[in-house]
């Protein structure tokens, strides 16, 4: 039930879908007044969540900061990656159709061949609300064969659906692991609830974030005042993870 309603609540409490329901209401409502203050209310939350500043500058703050490979120091014995990163519907399923998250791939990749980690264990089955028989971690299983990683340094969890399940499913797969001998890879949007569950589980890892979506600060026209869609896209983004990190936190997880 958990699973349903955070997937559902996610998928509602979206800019674009609030601005939209703002205007259906404005469009079918009788009473004038109300009318007007929807419509405007409508265009000024569209105004403000397209400005591409905005959305930046708070994408900068809630994002976990991105850790220069010459300040990763120490030899980790296992990188843990967290999925999210591929399409598993796309057809033929012959390849992998990696998004914008493959960053996080690329670089415990890189990490790997750096001789920072190890092995690197993938965490994550399918997150989809409808039955999916394509497990994410397996496909990333053959792409990091692909890529050249030794089978034995590949340990596979795919059986988890969220974040949560992935710290408890890995909880138990690496129960013997030594504090701080562990480093944590997912998108810097991600890694703030990522953590919190990790530690949750009692598990003690450091954090590598990866797929950066903010940008250094610019005061150009172009950035200020022109509106994006790709600042709605860091709303819709930031939403998704505040309700997970609320709906975390109400049930325990975090």
């Amino acid at each position: 039930m958990f699973f349903f309603l955070s997937k559902t609540l996610s998928y509602l409490a979206k800019p674009l879908v609030i601005i939209l329901l703002l205007l259906f209401f404005s469009a079918f409502l009788r009473n004038g007044k109300w009318k007007v203050r929807l419509f405007w209310l409508a265009l000024t939350l569209l105004i403000f969540f397209s400005n591409e500043f905005i959305a930046n500058e708070v994408m900068r703050a809630w994002e976990v900061p991105v850790t220069p490979l010459h300040q990763v120091t120490q030899t980790y014995s296992i990188g843990i990656v967290l999925t999210g990163v591929t399409s598993t519907t796309q057809q033929p399923h012959d390849r992998v159709y990696f998004n914008k998250g493959a960053d996080r791939v690329f670089h415990t990749f890189q990490l790997y061949k750096l001789g920072k980690i190890r092995k690197i264990l993938v965490s994550g089955g399918n997150g989809r609300l409808t039955h999916a028989s394509v497990q994410e971690a397996d496909d990333l299983k053959e792409a990091f064969l692909l890529m050249g990683v030794a089978s034995d340094d590949l340990i596979i969890e795919n059986q988890s659906r969220n974040t949560y399940e992935s710290a408890h499913n890995v909880k138990a797969m690496i129960s013997e692991s030594k504090d701080n001998d562990l480093l944590l890879i997912t998108s810097a949007f991600h890694m703030r609830r990522s953590l919190a569950c990790f530690r949750k589980a009692e598990i003690q890892t450091e954090a590598f974030s990866a797929d950066v979506y903010s940008h250094p600060r610019e005061f150009s026209i172009d950035v200020m005042l022109i509106p994006k869609v790709e600042a709605l896209v860091l709303w819709q983004i930031l939403f998704k993870e505040w309700i997970g990190m609320v709906a975390y936190k109400v049930a325990g997880h975090i």
